[in-house]
């Protein structure tokens, strides 16, 4: 009787195995359920360059700093509306962008918004000039 409940056991254990690797292998994938595997959508320039110029205003006021790049960005009307030719970022670039200004340091802004030699963050380099490095 010993070996017979053995075995039993044994085949028990087998099957709680298999069901449990059936639910783990037969789940959804991330993108299954919307998460990453959504398709992308694209930038809204008019939308991404409204929300950067209010950005720029803020923290050009936040930080103190006074640029024809300040004084621009904290009038609406004069934003752009379109990106260069060739140029199709989408929307979690802008996104990334966003973020990243506004965690950059007064230090660091002051850089971006420079009326000579202003440099652009790497996450908001969306078209980056051929050749350039």
């Amino acid at each position: 009787m010993n070996l017979g409940s053995r075995s039993v056991r044994r085949h028990l254990q087998i099957f709680q195995l298999a069901a449990m690797l059936l639910l783990v292998v037969a789940a959804p994938t991330v993108g299954d359920i919307g998460g990453c595997g959504a398709e992308p959508a694209d930038l809204d320039a008019t939308a991404f360059f409204k929300a950067k110029a209010k950005l720029d205003c803020e923290r050009c006021a936040e930080c103190g700093l006074v640029t024809t790049v300040c004084a621009r960005a904290c009038d609406p009307a004069l934003a752009p509306t379109a990106f260069p030719v060739g140029c199709f970022p989408i929307q979690h670039d802008g996104d990334v962008c966003l973020h990243a200004l506004e965690a950059s340091s007064c230090d660091v802004y002051a850089t971006f918004i420079a009326d000579q030699g202003a440099t652009i963050p790497t996450e908001c380099n969306f078209c980056p000039i051929e050749g350039a490095p």
